[in-house]
């Protein structure tokens, strides 16, 4: 039977609060079974993150949580009766996504009261399913880091500048070797010998044609 929804669900102030107990003084307030649960509030109770809770409306439509203004949600206790046995199906039992959908299939929308534990391959498919499929909730966009302040000179003290490198020193002249001088200087003697030589040849040749 689909019980109608009015305002009154969502009013957290009158009848899905009794009060239970006293603390501090004032009295502590907790919501009746038939209250609408925000998402919060359901992912605290079956210790299972938010944006899990979200995945798995993606993958069992049984579960029909009530969206108001800015997204919202708002569970009603069938909808949390319906993920407390996915939850245990999934993390307790070893069921795959799959064969948790297949359950629901049988069931005609809803469990069985007496569902085995998932056979061993299936444990171990639904191990690496958790480690790879369900994403992590997405982090917050990391802002640039601003770029670093320039450093201004200290008052009083003047900029060090970076020393000038030093010239490389220039290569020494190699002196000739005394021996390779001497031979130079005994060659030289030798040509202007020759010279003379050949100019005193010329000379008689000229005068024996006058």
């Amino acid at each position: 039977m689909v019980r109608m929804v009015d305002e009154d669900d969502f009013n957290a102030d009158d009848d899905a609060l009794t009060e239970a107990g006293h603390e501090g003084g004032r009295p502590r307030l907790r919501k009746t079974a038939d209250a609408f649960r925000t998402i919060s509030e359901v992912a605290d109770e079956l210790h299972v993150p938010q944006h899990v809770l979200r995945f798995w409306e993606t993958k069992f439509p049984q579960v029909r949580p009530l969206k108001r203004g800015g997204g919202r949600r708002y569970y009603r206790p069938e909808d949390v009766a319906l993920l407390r046995r996915v939850a245990d199906l999934l993390y307790t039992q070893g069921y795959t996504i799959k064969g948790v959908q297949r359950l629901l299939r049988e069931g005609g929308g809803s469990f069985h009261d007496n569902i085995p534990p998932a056979p061993a391959e299936e444990r171990l498919a639904a191990e690496a399913e958790r480690q790879a499929q369900i994403p992590d909730e997405p982090a917050a966009p990391r802002k640039p880091a601003p770029p670093p302040a320039p450093e201004l000179p200290m008052p009083g003290l003047q900029a060090e500048t970076a020393p000038e490198p030093a010239a490389a020193p220039a290569a020494p002249r190699r002196q000739p070797q005394p021996e390779l001088r001497h031979k130079a200087e005994a060659e030289i003697d030798r040509l202007r010998a020759l010279l003379g030589e050949t100019l005193s040849a010329l000379e008689e040749l000229r005068r024996l044609l006058d």
